[in-house]
């Protein structure tokens, strides 16, 4: 059977989306190549969420495809994803040598297409259609390595729905993946349960706005709704050590959820809460839903539950009429919460979405410095944030070899910190305390514990 290979832009759901297609494909015969030079095709996951993502997947194919009428005339390529489902047939008359354009609700259409494409029973296929139930379709995983004794895959991401209807004005996702559809909850229990059988120490639960789950589904029981009755199910299977999501809404956060923190150990002191800015008059223009105040007082809340909890966020700088004084704002929001780490993405105009007709759009040189500016403070109170742990003992679950040194091994606190340690395989999906030595560039350096655990 041919070869496959498939690059991923973007966000963990996309991850999660590349790799459900790889394993639908392995299931049918195809093997995954190790990169697209040897592959008889070329996929492409794209995204959306900003131009630069798109222009990068519309020059990585380009260079394929440059590559392949020199080297293996018969390669066959396809765009699937965001920037699919946004373009559609516009990817085709751009590059002509594209054979597949699949959109976000048909990523389990893709090995069905590519049979027929290369059986000839297809010249070229665009699918960019709505599709009923097509978030319970995001379900299968790559086989894991071996029953070998601790060589399985440790943790694993768990889609729980598809779309988005937040509309924030800078937002294209609410096109490219549609209106909110969440899966049942036995259909997301049964899928960890089987993550869990083969080794699965940790889930995190997957959704464009997370928080959202379940909203038309699920009536709130005994004051919890769909979402913390979700964390409760999953929380009950036996042999799961941690739970993690992402990524969340602060309009999200609850008592109900809050509350979770304090009382079901499995969900992890962890929060990834974007809050995009710090300024009330642009949050308004953004169309978050949240107020400087609130959001604030959500950290403080979430703190009190559990002072250790990790919070990182993500910033937009150049918004659209954007002040220096209302720049101001989003440095000192950063220095008041003090976070474990933050992205911070410069503004970028999507089409058809309401931002991009604003008035007052900055220079690119602003919005440079600006990122600039507050890049710098997010590493330098990331790097106080991470000091905090040298000398002490912290809990990881080790993943496996490090991604930049595999002599070493790696694990993750309980609170979203990457930890290095000398290990080993006999390691692998452990629960272990180590003590903390030194601090990299968001990292830490470690060697095994030998007394108990401290902190988290």
């Amino acid at each position: 059977m041919p070869s496959v290979y498939i690059k991923t832009y973007g966000c963990q759901m996309n991850e999660r989306d590349s790799e459900a297609v790889a394993a639908q494909l392995v299931a049918r015969g195809y093997s995954l190549a190790a990169s697209e030079w040897g592959a008889d095709i070329v996929l492409i996951n794209t995204c959306s969420v900003r131009d630069a993502a798109e222009q990068k997947a519309v020059a990585r194919m380009e260079n394929v495809i440059g590559q392949a009428r020199q080297q293996r005339p018969g390669q066959r390529f396809g765009f699937l994803g965001c920037m699919a489902q946004s373009r559609g047939q516009q990817l085709i008359d751009q590059l002509p040598d594209v054979d597949l354009v699949l959109g976000t609700q048909k990523f389990h259409r893709a090995a069905e297409y590519l049979d027929d494409l290369l059986a000839g029973r297809r010249s070229q296929v665009v699918d960019i259609g709505e599709e009923q139930g097509s978030q319970a379709t995001i379900r299968e995983h790559l086989p894991f390595p071996s029953s070998k004794a601790g060589s399985s895959q440790v943790t694993a991401f768990v889609s729980i729905m598809q779309g988005c209807n937040q509309h924030c004005t800078f937002c294209i996702v609410p096109f490219t993946r549609g209106e909110e559809r969440s899966r049942t909850i036995p259909d997301i229990v049964g899928e960890c349960q089987e993550l869990v059988t083969q080794g699965v120490r940790e889930i995190t639960l997957l959704g464009q706005i997370v928080t959202s789950y379940g909203r038309r589904d699920y009536p709130e029981k005994n004051g919890q709704g769909p979402f913390v009755q979700l964390i409760e199910a999953v929380h009950a299977i036996d042999g799961l050590e941690r739970i993690r999501f992402t990524s969340p809404h602060p309009k999200g956060y609850g008592i109900d959820l809050i509350e979770a923190y304090g009382r079901l150990p499995k969900l992890v002191e962890n929060a990834h809460l974007p809050v995009q800015s710090g300024s009330d008059r642009i949050l308004k223009l953004m169309h978050r839903g949240y107020t400087r105040e609130r959001y604030l007082q959500i950290i403080s809340d979430l703190r009190a539950v559990r002072p250790e909890i990790g919070i990182s966020t993500d910033f937009i700088v150049g918004f659209p009429g954007e002040t220096e004084a209302e720049f101001a704002e989003t440095l000192s929001l950063c220095r008041e919460v003090t976070y474990d780490m933050a992205f911070v993405f410069k503004y970028s105009p999507r089409k058809d979405t309401p931002s991009a007709s604003l008035p007052g759009a900055l220079p690119d040189e602003i919005i440079e410095e600006r990122h600039l500016r507050l890049h710098s403070l997010v590493n330098e109170l990331g790097r106080m944030r991470y000091q905090r742990f040298v000398g002490r003992t912290v809990e990881i679950l080790v993943e496996g070899p490090s991604r930049k040194n595999p002599l070493r091994y790696e694990g993750r606190t309980r609170c979203n910190k990457i930890v290095v340690f000398p290990g080993g395989e006999r390691h692998r999906g452990q629960v272990m305390n180590v003590n903390v030595e030194r601090v990299g560039t968001f990292t830490l350096y470690a060697d095994p514990a030998v007394v108990g655990l401290e902190h988290p």
